[in-house]
């Protein structure tokens, strides 16, 4: 079946044939909404917003995409929000992977505002003539406009996964930029945890997000996916998350609950797409990815000089993390053993599924050495983040929660 005759529906029917979901009245009802929006989407045109040397009214433009085109207005986006593991990130996937759009992107939203606030970085870098030829008046000091233009130049349909705000940052922002992306009439579907209405509770000037959030009930349908069962802890349920020692039957073991997190089969293990995380302007490879769910080696990500913000990074950015080959750590590699001790604080405060393949026990990892004590800490955590309690936590939601 080639895409053209490929949907949202078509796709769910297929999966639940094979068994690999259960009879859902929440997701049956997405599946419905995500059907209507692809077929809204069928002829809906592709954004492409000519470089001019003067501030454009996105106003304008906003009625332009509804008094023209193939509808009198542009389709209503979808945002999908629930409890963890219902499938939403799945559903929003098979919905992006049959959307006949050329222009399109499917990002982590964590991932998405880290390429914003990159963008508006290189913008302050720019000269008054380059601001010029990109849209933007000599005196205009407000990248936003432009930048949102070239968003919307480069996908007229925006997919993210687990949209939530956590930092004045951006906060600060998402409201103005947003507005001028809807305007543009970029289409968006996401998913999270949240409502919109709880989005950054609590948080620091939150009033500023308030337009955002009001934005979000305006253009998106606010659909609901709660539904009986939790499908990733499902099938993690019954499984071992740490494994050990590290030879070929735990590392297929390993594997083997890798393909069954992400709906991949074995035999495509050659397809499995690597992926790269913009962390403060450096890229950190990602060997394996897929689903949000991401393999490392231990070599890769605690012998290298890495840091907090790269393990943050990953932490948001993944609900489940694979580690695999973790040695019995001693004093010559005590930096390698404090590397991981961050490593794993960073998924234990954002709740992040962890399995991995160790050359020994937990308890017997890191014994003697500079840290050694504060190790028993990362054991503690260890041992909890293989407990029922923990693997049915929502992804983001600190202990704290």
């Amino acid at each position: 079946m080639t895409i053209e005759n490929k949907s949202p529906e078509s796709e769910y029917q297929m999966l639940m044939q094979e068994g690999e979901l259960k009879p859902d009245p929440d997701q049956a009802r997405a599946v419905a909404e995500l059907e209507r929006l692809h077929r809204e989407l069928t002829n809906y045109p592709e954004i492409k917003i000519n470089s001019h040397p003067f501030p454009i009214n996105t106003r304008w433009l906003s009625h332009f995409f509804k008094q023209s085109g193939n509808s009198k207005n542009a389709p209503k986006g979808i945002y999908l929000h629930g409890g963890v593991g219902r499938g939403k990130s799945m559903l929003m996937d098979l919905f992006y992977s049959v959307a006949q759009l050329k222009s399109k992107r499917r990002v982590h939203f964590h991932e998405f505002m880290l390429d914003i606030h990159a963008r508006l970085e290189n913008w302050h870098s720019l000269s008054a003539k380059e601001r010029t030829q990109r849209g933007s008046r000599t005196n205009d000091d407000d990248p936003i406009p432009a930048v949102a233009r070239q968003i919307a130049n480069e996908a007229t349909l925006l997919c993210f996964d687990e949209l939530q705000i956590t930092d004045i940052a951006d906060a600060m922002v998402v409201s103005r930029l947003f507005e001028n992306l809807f305007n543009y009439g970029v289409i968006v579907v996401a998913t999270s945890n949240r409502v919109p209405d709880e989005l950054y509770k609590n948080g620091l000037n939150r009033q500023r997000l308030i337009p955002f959030i009001e934005r979000i009930n305006e253009v998106l349908k606010i659909v609901p996916l709660d539904g009986p069962t939790d499908y990733r802890y499902d099938r993690l349920k019954g499984a071992r998350t740490y494994f050990y020692p590290v030879n070929e039957e735990t590392t297929t073991k390993l594997s083997e609950t890798f393909f069954r997190l992400t709906d991949r089969r074995v035999e495509d293990r050659a397809k499995v797409p690597t992926e790269e995380l913009n962390v403060q302007g450096r890229l950190l490879f990602v060997p394996k990815a897929a689903r949000g769910v991401a393999v490392f080696s231990f070599k890769r990500l605690c012998a290298n000089p890495l840091g907090s913000a790269d393990y943050l990074a990953i932490a948001r950015t993944y609900h489940t993390v694979i580690m695999v080959a973790i040695p019995q750590l001693t004093e010559e590699n005590s930096d390698e053993a404090i590397r991981f001790v961050t490593f794993i604080d960073a998924l234990y405060e954002h709740c992040v599924k962890f399995l991995c393949s160790a050359a020994v026990p937990p308890q017997s990892l890191y014994t003697a050495g500079d840290g050694s004590f504060e190790f028993d800490r990362t054991v503690s955590r260890l041992m909890e983040m293989q407990s029922e309690d923990y693997l049915t936590r929502g992804h983001g939601k600190t202990i704290a929660n």
